[in-house]
């Protein structure tokens, strides 16, 4: 899903890497591709596939794709082991408290575009059986509150970005790097939302993120 705040960091760490790899769409309302590849174990993303091995999540708060991108391909320098403790604390809030402004920001306008009926209210289904009937609308509505929190938490790393060039390291991004970096481009997916004016250090990290070859 190319907008997934999940498969975006997978993505961005395999091209700072300059591993070549092929992305498989796969539609928000058919998970039908990752249930047959993983004989039913499994239908979420992002599932990766190298050589014989099959990596994906064995749990809500587990990193085992990202783990195994470092261990394969990184050489630990993804999750170096004098950030262990603080590398997860903060992929833990990002993927939490972070992501779950910035996906409602997302879905109330990504849903809304998606052409065929069924399948877009295949999606609505799917998120008011989680968060409730009409939690689109109710997000839509409390859109500014919803932004105004996404800022604030954001400021938190725009701070810390003043200072130093990546959020653990100042030569060299690890893996939380690219975990906020997934938030953000989660919410900017298809340009409806914008990233606060006012991070001047964020916006400028994540220009040199980008564009970051190991």
């Amino acid at each position: 899903m190319p907008h997934s705040p999940y498969c975006i960091p997978i993505t961005r760490a395999l091209e700072a890497f300059a591993i070549p790899h092929e992305r498989v769409p796969v539609p928000n309302w058919d998970r039908g591709k990752i249930m047959a590849l993983t004989d039913g174990a499994y239908y979420q993303v992002p599932v990766l596939a190298h050589d014989e091995a099959l990596i994906y999540e064995t749990s809500d708060s587990s990193l085992d794709v990202a783990h195994y991108v470092d261990e394969q391909f990184a050489s630990g320098q993804l999750f170096p082991s004098a950030t262990t403790g603080i590398n997860e604390i903060l992929i833990e809030h990002i993927e939490n408290e972070i992501e779950g402004l910035t996906f409602r920001l997302c879905d109330i306008h990504y849903v809304p575009l998606i052409d065929d009926v069924v399948a877009r209210t295949s999606v609505i289904r799917h998120k008011e059986r989680r968060f409730g009937r009409d939690c689109l609308e109710g997000w839509k509505t409390r859109a500014p509150e919803i932004r105004a929190d996404l800022y604030r938490l954001s400021g938190r790393f725009d701070a810390t970005l003043q200072s130093r060039g990546f959020i653990l390291q100042d030569n060299a991004p690890t893996y939380v790097d690219y975990a906020l970096l997934g938030v953000r481009e989660n919410l900017t997916y298809g340009g409806h939302e914008t990233l606060s004016p006012d991070h001047t250090a964020l916006r400028a990290w994540q220009e040199r993120l980008t564009a970051y070859r190991f």
